[in-house]
């Protein structure tokens, strides 16, 4: 596979030339252009980018993208192996004693609030839909502690179907970008479906949350080392000296193990080191996962 931008950036130092002045406005045209440009180059930079949870089916994953909401990916990952041997199904976590299937996900946090979504959506999954995950958004948005979000992360990895997912991350970066003012999620996901085509927002998704979890950090970005600087119109928002840039790199671009135990082939880092919900590690922050709390 060809070494991609992101690989040849560690081996040699990005050094941005990019003039920190006032934009002339742009039209909406322009925009578009610069954003589907900017997806094209995130495209090359991370054309390993993948879902930063391991699950083996609809229903893990589903399980996992609850999990991992204000926490980490590596964190859900270190958890939900136990969690896994111990209800495999939907009929076996509905069944679950809600304080044994507590003390499992506690490393998680907000432990009590997960095992009701986790008991409520299994014993649903059970009842309603036949014990498989359904594959419709308006049926996943039914089930306990399941918004839009964590619905487009499960239809995006597991079914195939195309779908924009507003995490933290997500919004940050389509913000700093310029392709939406938008707070509110389902505000930021319409206006960036605008821009790009449908077949495009599942690993859109994946490649932008990438970089905000490497690059682009919300309270320090590493402008200085970001191959896509010349097209952000928020470049100088962090450290622009290449180098101090570049010590401001995390997870496989940093030199550290990656999220998940088990990456996919292709991965070009480390896998993480297992451990029952032990600490996440350098580069992890707290929330940087996808689900909701319900």
């Amino acid at each position: 596979m060809a070494e991609s931008k992101a690989r040849k950036a560690l081996a040699k130092p990005v050094v941005n030339k990019v003039a920190v002045k006032p934009r002339k406005p742009e039209s909406r045209l322009a925009m578009v252009r610069r954003a589907r440009k900017i997806n094209r180059e995130l495209a090359e930079l991370y054309p390993y980018a993948h879902p930063e949870l391991d699950f083996e089916n609809p229903f893990e994953l589903l399980v996992a993208t609850v999990l991992s909401a204000q926490t980490t990916d590596l964190r859900v990952n270190q958890t939900t192996p136990v969690l896994f041997a111990k209800y495999p199904t939907p009929e076996d976590m509905a069944a679950a004693v809600p304080e044994e299937l507590e003390e499992i996900i506690r490393p998680t946090g907000f432990f009590r609030a997960k095992a009701r979504s986790l008991l409520g959506l299994s014993a649903a999954l059970r009842d309603r839909f036949g014990g498989e995950v359904p594959g419709r958004l308006e049926d996943l948005v039914t089930l306990p502690g399941v918004g839009r979000k964590t619905a487009n992360v499960v239809l995006g990895n597991a079914f195939g179907v195309p779908g924009i997912t507003v995490d933290t991350h997500f919004g940050r970066l389509a913000r700093r970008f310029g392709w939406t003012a938008e707070e509110d999620p389902e505000k930021v996901e319409a206006a960036v479906a605008e821009i790009f085509p449908k077949s495009e927002w599942t690993m859109l998704s994946h490649r932008v949350v990438f970089h905000g979890r490497r690059v682009c950090h919300s309270r320090k970005p590493a402008c200085g080392a970001c191959p896509i600087a010349p097209l952000c119109p928020s470049y100088g928002e962090g450290e622009t000296d290449p180098e101090k840039a570049r010590k401001l790199l995390k997870y496989e671009l940093g030199g550290q193990p990656g999220q998940r135990l088990r990456p996919p082939a292709g991965y070009p880092g480390q896998a993480a080191a297992p451990g029952a919900g032990g600490a996440a590690g350098p580069g992890a922050a707290a929330g940087d996962g996808q689900g909701e709390v319900a």
